[in-house]
């Protein structure tokens, strides 16, 4: 599953991510792809006469604080939140293909990973809409800050300076670089937005901590409690939580570690060298080791193996943090440990004739005792898949395949398309 790379900043982290400190709490991400062309919508409010000064203000501030100089003015727009919507469906149809989003959604369904009626491209929205406070489009180089009322409060200040700082990312670092060649590589692509959205809020930390009052600080933690958006958090796939929320918070314990051990150079360092794998982002010293993924891959005639009518879909790498979701069944603690031993993956959906379907996902592991503990709690993972399925070993002991198929047809035409006993 591809993530969402707007820079987005999520309304119910705020509070959470309001102290600079190492013990940041862990856990949560976004996921949609920079817009290729910005909606047109009615802004609520401008960044002109006494708001412009007020935006200047917060500019310069941020730039002390993150010591990056912006290489052109930019202005924000200031939107309601049904304009926001507007601006993430758009966003969303335009850089997220309709093929790509059935692929993604038919994959999590048979992973047992999304209920079966669930449409992908509907949560995603009804999650965004709900919790996204404010949004840097690098595409078009617009930056829009959501306003319940109109005006610049001390809540809508808190997001820009978030906002702003992921200008000064892309004007300094290229953030749709960044994301270049990702597209079947969700694993790095969420490391990377990970250090892209734990640079802005611990910079958004530091702002609110300098710049607010007391009371101020009441405000937006009060803001960040909202009942309606929490019921919207709550009613959303764990998947899709763990995606939208994984770069928000674990990106900020990952670049708050950084930046108390080497300031904000070494952070500036981090984005000549980005994290390649969420496993980095959760063992930061992995990223500091240069530790990075195994290469593995699936047979790239598997469809072929299988017969007439079969035909791969999609590929993808899972990665620690997904891997985890999975095992876990939504409860990342539960996962931690028979995931934390991940050493690399590759998982391929193919379809069949008369909506068959099948799932082959090769994992390696770091020891043949990693392997095993994943052997255990993958097979309670796959009894509630959606369709039967096996957990079998590979080549080596670090190895283990996780077959699923929509019936055992399906199951026992890829396991055997594998070379696997089944």
């Amino acid at each position: 599953m591809r993530p969402v790379v707007i820079a987005a900043i999520v309304a119910l982290l705020v509070a959470a991510c309001g102290s600079p400190t190492p013990s940041v709490s862990p856990s949560a991400s976004a996921s949609l792809s920079p817009s290729s062309s910005a909606p047109a919508v009615s802004p609520s409010a401008s960044g002109s006469g006494g708001d412009a000064a007020v935006y200047a203000e917060i500019n310069d501030q941020v730039r002390a604080i993150r010591g990056l100089q912006e290489k052109k003015p930019i202005e924000p727009t200031i939107v309601s939140p049904d304009e926001m919507t507007q601006v993430l469906k758009d966003s969303f149809s335009e850089d997220y293909p309709p093929e790509q989003v059935a692929a993604d959604e038919q994959l999590y369904h048979g992973l047992g990973l999304l209920p079966k009626d669930d449409k992908l491209a509907d949560v995603y929205i009804d999650l965004l809409s709900s919790q996204v406070a404010g949004l840097y489009d690098p595409v078009k180089e617009k930056l829009y800050v959501v306003s319940k009322a109109g005006g610049v409060g001390a809540v809508e200040k808190v997001y820009y300076s978030h906002e702003y700082d992921h200008v000064l990312q892309d004007q300094n670092f290229d953030l749709e670089k960044m994301q270049d060649g990702l597209d079947d590589k969700t694993d790095e692509a969420l490391a990377r937005q990970s250090l892209v959205e734990g640079d802005a809020y611990l910079t958004m930390s530091y702002w609110l901590q300098q710049n607010l009052t007391p009371a101020e600080i009441g405000e937006v933690i009060q803001a960040s409690q909202d009942p309606d958006a929490q019921q919207a958090l709550n009613r959303i796939p764990p998947i899709v939580q763990a995606q939208i929320m994984f770069s928000a918070i674990q990106g900020t314990q990952f670049v708050t570690g950084i930046q108390l051990g080497g300031g904000w150079e070494a952070v500036d360092s981090g984005f000549g060298k980005p994290p390649t794998s969420t496993e980095q982002i959760l063992h930061p010293e992995k990223y500091t080791a240069h530790e990075t993924p195994i290469a593995v891959d699936v047979p790239a005639d598997l469809a072929k193996r299988m017969g007439s009518g079969w035909s791969t879909v999609m590929e993808d790498t899972m990665g620690e943090h997904q891997t985890a979701i999975w095992l876990g069944s939504g409860a990342v603690a539960a996962a931690t440990d028979a995931s934390a031993g991940w050493g690399g993956d590759r998982i391929t959906y193919l379809s069949g004739a008369r909506d068959s379907w099948a799932i082959g996902w090769h994992t390696v592991w770091d020891s043949k005792e990693d392997a095993a503990e994943f052997d255990v709690t993958a097979k309670t993972a796959v009894e509630k898949a959606g369709g039967p399925g096996q957990v079998l070993p590979g080549e080596g002991g670090t190895t283990r395949w996780v077959v699923i198929g929509s019936d055992d047809a399906a199951l026992q035409k890829v396991a055997n398309g594998l070379g696997l006993a089944g």
